[in-house]
């Protein structure tokens, strides 16, 4: 993520769903993380290139430096191996131009 050097994290916080018809661009090389607040979600990804595992990275979402605030949720968070295996911040791979 970021474009290499230090770079201070910004948070923005977005509800996307079938009501409010939302979409949400990301530009490349930003980070983006999502928690499904309904019984189920349909998450679908339009992206500017086709997908290359080798590029992806991963920040832990509770990542004290990020710091975060995720909605209370009545069940625990379901995170995948992936994102499980995470890096913190201060120590992600970032990409440099």
């Amino acid at each position: 993520m970021g474009c290499g050097g230090r770079f201070t994290p910004r948070i923005t916080t977005v509800e996307l769903s079938a009501e409010n018809s939302r979409q949400l661009w990301v530009p490349e090389g930003f980070g983006h993380a999502f928690v499904v607040l309904s019984e189920t979600a349909d998450f679908l990804y339009k992206t500017t290139d086709y997908y290359h595992p080798a590029s992806e990275r991963c920040i832990r979402f509770d990542d004290p430096e990020l710091a975060i605030e995720w909605p209370e949720l009545p069940v625990a968070f379901a995170l995948s191996e992936k994102d499980q295996a995470g890096s913190t911040l201060p120590s992600a791979d970032v990409y440099t131009r």
